[in-house]
Order: C-alpha cells, then sequence, then structure tokens
C-alpha cells in the first residue's frame, strides 16, 4: 500500500485514533482529561450555534463520550443555560474520565434513563448531545443505549452528535442497528471514515472536525482519506507543443439499439476532459446515429446483429487500440449474449488502460477475477446494483457495508473500484481509499454514469496512474455537476449533457 497522497485529507478509523490518543497521553504527557475539555468546549460551542435559549439534553453512556458529553453540560450550565444530563449507567459504571467529571458537574446530577424526568428533558430539550456511544463501538446497539437512541430520534429538538452519532461504525459506516440521526456532528483531531462513507454519512449530518490540542507529529499512517480539491491540480495541462495525439487517444466501445446516447456521451466527455482523439466503435448499424451527434469524434462500425454487437466485432476494435491510449468499455453495449462475450474478450485482450462501466461490468458478473490477469490498468466505475452483480450479492447488502464490498471487488479483480454514490469510494486493490464530498444533487440524472466513464478514461489516456485519475475523475465530475447547478439554475433542470458542459471549467473550480 502507497503512502496517502497529499491531496487526500486522512481519514482515521478506530485503531487508528485509538493510536493518535495513546501517543498524546503516553508519549508527549498531555492528561487525557485535557483532551476531553476541549472536545467538550467545540461540541458546547456547536450547541450554542443552534441555540442561543430553551432548554438543552445531554445523553451520556458510559465511556469517554459520555465523559465528552459531561463537559458539554457543565459548561453550558455555567454559561447560564438550562441543561438536563441523562445517563444510561450508574456512576460506578463510568469510565475513570467521565466519573471525573461528573464529579465536576455542578447543580444538579444526572437522571437515569428511566426517570420520567429524563423522557420529559429528552422531548422538551431544543438541543440534544448525543454522547451515548463513541468511535470504538461496533455492532448493534442494545438494552437502554438503544432505549435513548430511539428517545432521542423521537424528540423534536435538534441533535448534535460527539465524535460519531451513536450507533454509527466510525470506521466504514456501517450501521447495523438503531443509530442517531445528528443534524450535526462534531468530531475530533481527524475526520472518520464513518463519517463520511453512507449509510454512516446519513446520520452524521454536517460534519465538523476540531482540534482539541494533540500536538503535530501524531501517527498519521492510514490507508484512507477525502478527496480534495488539489486534486484537479493534477490534472495534465496542454502546452504550446500538444497535438492532438498527445493529448490522449480514448477508445470508446459500445452502444445498441435505443443505447446510441451512452457512448456519444462518454465520447464527449473525454474530449471535455482533455482527450485529443476519441475514436466510437458502434453497432455499424447504427453508425449513421452516432456521426450526426459526434462532429469531433471518429467512428468505427463493428459486425452487429439487429443492432448489438457480436463477438466478431473483436478484430475491429482491436484494431484501433493499437494506437490508442485507454478505452472505455461498456456505455449503451446491451445485455445480448453476443455483446457480453465480446466485452468480456476485449477487456481480457485490451492491451491499453480500461474503464469499464455499465454492461461492460454486467458481463463479467461472477467472473470478476478474469480481470485480475489484465496487464494494464483496470477501473470499474459500479454502482450499487452493478456492483452486487459483479460479486453475485443483492444490491441492499452493498449498500449496507460499501467500504467491505469495494475493498473486495478491488482485490479480486486487481483493479480501482470506483463505487458511485453521493459518498463515492474510489478503492485500490491494495487497499489504499479516497472517498469523494459527495454534495453534487444535479448528478442524480440519467447519463451522469456516462460522463464520469469518459472523464476517467480521458485522464487515464493522459497518462495518469488509475487512482489518481479516478479521484481526479469524480472530483471533476461533481465540480462540473455543481458548476451546471449554477447554470441551469436548479440541480432538478441538469441534464448530463449540461455536466459534459461543465467539465472544462470545472478544471479550474
Amino acid at each position: 500500500m502507497g503512502a496517502l497522497p497529499d491531496w487526500c485529507e486522512p481519514l482515521l478509523d478506530a485503531p487508528r485514533m485509538r493510536a493518535v490518543d495513546r501517543w498524546a497521553i503516553d508519549e508527549r504527557g498531555i492528561p487525557s482529561l485535557d483532551l476531553m475539555e476541549r472536545a467538550g468546549e467545540g461540541v458546547a460551542q456547536a450547541v450554542e450555534h443552534f441555540a442561543h435559549d430553551g432548554p438543552l439534553a445531554v445523553v451520556c453512556g458510559k465511556g469517554n463520550n459520555a465523559g465528552d458529553g459531561l463537559v458539554v453540560a457543565r459548561l453550558l450550565r455555567q454559561a447560564g443555560r438550562e441543561v438536563t444530563a441523562v445517563c444510561v449507567a450508574p456512576p460506578e459504571e463510568l469510565s475513570p474520565d467521565a466519573r471525573a467529571n461528573l464529579e465536576r458537574l455542578p447543580a444538579e446530577q444526572p437522571v437515569r434513563l428511566d426517570d420520567p424526568a429524563a423522557r420529559e428533558a429528552i422531548e422538551r430539550a431544543v438541543v440534544i448531545v448525543d454522547a451515548l456511544l463513541g468511535t470504538g463501538f461496533e455492532g448493534v446497539p442494545h438494552g437502554a443505549v438503544a432505549e435513548a437512541i430511539e428517545a432521542v430520534n423521537a424528540a423534536r429538538g435538534r441533535v448534535v452528535s460527539v465524535d460519531v452519532p451513536s450507533g454509527v461504525d466510525a470506521s466504514n459506516g456501517v450501521v447495523a442497528g438503531a443509530a442517531i440521526e445528528a443534524e450535526k456532528t462534531v468530531t475530533f483531531h481527524a475526520a472518520k471514515p464513518g463519517l463520511w462513507i453512507q449509510p454512516g454519512k446519513g446520520y452524521a449530518g454536517e460534519t465538523t472536525t476540531i482540534d482539541i490540542g494533540i500536538p503535530r507529529g501524531a501517527p498519521a499512517s492510514t490507508d484512507m482519506g477525502l478527496i480534495e480539491a488539489s486534486v484537479l491540480d493534477t490534472l495534465p495541462r496542454r502546452t504550446a507543443g500538444s497535438t492532438k495525439f498527445t493529448s490522449g487517444h480514448v477508445v470508446v466501445v459500445g452502444g445498441s439499439r435505443g443505447l446510441t446516447g451512452a457512448p456519444a456521451m462518454t465520447a464527449l466527455a473525454a474530449m471535455r476532459a482533455g482527450a485529443g482523439y476519441v475514436t466510437a466503435c458502434v453497432p455499424e448499424s447504427l453508425r449513421g446515429i452516432l456521426d450526426v451527434q459526434l462532429m469531433e469524434v471518429m467512428t468505427r462500425g463493428l459486425p452487429d446483429e439487429q443492432g448489438s454487437l457480436t463477438s466478431d466485432g473483436l478484430s475491429g476494435a482491436m484494431e484501433p487500440l493499437k494506437r490508442a491510449d485507454a478505452m472505455a468499455l461498456g456505455p449503451g453495449l446491451g445485455r445480448d449474449p453476443r455483446s457480453v462475450q465480446l466485452a468480456r474478450e476485449l477487456a481480457r485482450h485490451s492491451p491499453v488502460a480500461t474503464v469499464l462501466d455499465a454492461d461492460g461490468l454486467n458481463a463479467h458478473a461472477g467472473c470478476l477475477a478474469e480481470l485480475a490477469f489484465r496487464d494494464a490498468p483496470t477501473v470499474l466505475t459500479p454502482h450499487a446494483g452493478e456492483l452486487a452483480r459483479l460479486l453475485e450479492t443483492d444490491s441492499g447488502q452493498v449498500q449496507r457495508e460499501r467500504l467491505s464490498h469495494a475493498r473486495d471487488a478491488a482485490e479480486q479483480a486487481g483493479a480501482v473500484v470506483v463505487l458511485k454514490g453521493d459518498d463515492t469510494l474510489i478503492v485500490e486493490p491494495a487497499g489504499r481509499v479516497a472517498v469523494s464530498r459527495g454534495a453534487s444533487p444535479a448528478l442524480a440524472t440519467a447519463g451522469t454514469g456516462d460522463v464520469l466513464t469518459g472523464a476517467i478514461a480521458a485522464l487515464l489516456a493522459q497518462g495518469m496512474d488509475a487512482f489518481t485519475a479516478a479521484a481526479a475523475g469524480v472530483q471533476l465530475h461533481a465540480q462540473a455537476g455543481r458548476n451546471a447547478v449554477r447554470i441551469q439554475g436548479a440541480p432538478e433542470g441538469v441534464i448530463a449533457t449540461d455536466v459534459i458542459a461543465a467539465l472544462p471549467g470545472a478544471r479550474g473550480s
């Protein structure tokens, strides 16, 4: 596994975050209670920002997360706020640091969850602080903790979670049972993967990372990171001496009757993303349609039967690959058995970096490992349903455990996997992961997946390594979606060709 690139903000899973805490306490001599105090200060500020008056509730578990919550309760009381602390466990079951902060709590002591006053306080609160479970939690909440989660979610107050929403696995975003639905999560020192990977991301709300006084030099080795806008600084740029050939040649193979738009958009996106030359290999009987749509793209007709490509087209598709730098395989290909056979043979024999999408992926359902024998780089761009077919599972299971399934597919295929979504994951076979910040709802429309395929293929053709090309393509695609909204006025009015048109401007956004 290589080092995380500079364009990634490190994401620390639970074991790595524990190592950072131990380093700060044991090697740098910072008292754990000092770290807890600063964490509580940050959460208290978030609560004050949400509501300047009205009753508050802090709902605590029994670990150090509860200690953070008790600091919040104390600071807010000292600021003159009405705060009820609710605990799910008796004092003797609290962690040492949590007990220390319980002793520092002024005025009335916490009430137990089974006290009617606790339920009333939660229901009345304008803001509820979730301090039940910390980053070390995994599995399903049980007993009083599960009851507390249910009570908080049923209340009307705005919810601020401490470090991670209770019930969310901070290391991977898995939500195996009940979980807090937060409006804001204040996390400490570094962001956690589970706050940015679905389904956990959907429970975290707005995420803020705060400094709690851990010095520089803390252990930072990690294989996961958030994609920063600076990844676009890695994009190749044309110079005065560039030609259409040095700018990268992409071959797009796909199309079938009723699905000519997909290869057309992939080809156009590749050109807008910087490829100097694009050849579209499409069914001969449909070539005239593509010629009309693609003014700047070369087309090459391949043998077809009733608008579907056949395996007889292998040699015809391989010919332009002799002079190409990358291939996009699958957009609009269809699922005719003869087209499926062509896709598998072409993927196996392609000598250039290849992006598989749509039916190029479906052609490899249940035989993903065949791709591991390719010599050139491979990038797969599935959504959850396509990844489920590749791994012979169901899409619901993929959505529940997105990270583990993407890693499984990357390892089997020996390929970079781009699992699409608002939290698009870019995963290398060795396990390195880049996570998109998303926030581009305009991309929730037909054809934008074809645009992403073309963009990544163009970047591969320009000589970028597969991991960086995939991450940069995802960032470019998301930014183009946001730019298209500014032009069109609303996400709901954006269509895929708007995103293609916005690709050049996204380079400098």
